[in-house]
């Protein structure tokens, strides 16, 4: 969105009229775009993702307030090893823009569930408070338990089986 809007906002303001203009107005208007839209998805992507019921959706928590930093910092970070420090070009040639975006994208992935944990932890921190038995796990309940159920009742038939070998002694 950052580095492909600047065309495309000059487009738009010369098909309108305004030209330059446009894109000034864009370049300024951007980044809380970009910012908004990255709470947007932060928050749908900690409300939707656990397998609880959430006892409320909220647009932002100190989980994704730490998450976005951690990734707006370790991606400034990255950007500078990559474009003073990375070799990759030279060592992946032709797939180093490849690399280097899994690689940004792993680091990705490291700052939300960074930001996932903390707001697990915190949740974990107000049970405890309340005096819910929250010692080894959330008490929050499944959202679904579909898989779980089917997991456990393939569990207990191979436990079934493996007692049925057992007794007839392989036989």
């Amino acid at each position: 969105m950052l580095a492909v809007s600047g065309p495309i906002a000059r487009s738009i303001g010369d098909a309108i009229g305004l030209g330059s203009t446009a894109l000034t107005v864009w370049n300024i208007v951007r980044w809380p775009v970009v910012l908004v839209f990255v709470v947007v998805i932060v928050a749908v992507l900690y409300w939707a993702t656990p397998n609880v019921k959430q006892p409320k959706f909220r647009w932002i928590s100190a989980g994704a307030v730490l998450a976005i930093v951690t990734w707006i910092v370790a991606s400034a970070a990255f950007a500078l090893y990559v474009s003073n420090f990375g070799s990759y070009n030279k060592t992946y040639g032709a797939l180093a823009g490849v690399i280097v975006f899994l690689l940004w994208l792993w680091l990705t992935n490291l700052a939300l569930l960074f930001g996932a944990e903390f707001d697990a932890e915190l949740e974990r921190g107000r049970q405890l408070q309340a005096g819910m038995a929250a010692e080894e796990r959330l008490q929050l309940p499944p959202r679904d338990t579909t898989v779980s159920d089917k997991n456990e009742k393939i569990h207990q038939e191979d436990i079934e089986k493996g007692r049925a070998l057992r007794e007839s002694h392989g036989g």
